[in-house]
């Protein structure tokens, strides 16, 4: 079964709503509300994501953004500020990459540089 067909709108947000669902399962259903969900509901998350990052991680700065606004990192600085090494962060990137047949590696050409 593909991950688009996983879930539904409805069963991805009473996870979000569950007080003490798995965190495993919660961030499933945030992943797969991401990537199919009603574009109010990407676009909430995806903040919500931005603004998460920033504040746990304030050492890491996006160095450009895709042309849909979304905040592009380094894979090295991704690997250095969550503490593993740059070849399992690609990997781990190249997995999701495959899983949403989405692309998460972005050219630099098709980025908005930050000045």
């Amino acid at each position: 079964m593909e991950l688009k067909d996983q879930w539904t709108v409805e069963a991805a947000v009473k996870v979000l709503e569950h007080k003490t669902v798995d965190a495993k399962l919660w961030a499933e259903a945030v992943e797969w509300l991401i990537l199919y969900g009603p574009p109010k509901i990407r676009k909430l998350l995806l903040q919500s994501s931005d603004t998460a990052t920033t504040e746990c991680f304030p050492e890491l700065k996006a160095t450009a953004y895709s042309l849909d606004g979304q905040p592009c990192y380094t894979v090295a600085e991704v690997a250095q500020t969550l503490g593993i090494s740059e070849e399992k962060a690609r990997e781990t990137i190249a997995r999701k990459q495959d899983e949403h047949q989405v692309p998460h590696f972005i050219d630099e050409d098709d980025t908005v540089k930050l000045q």
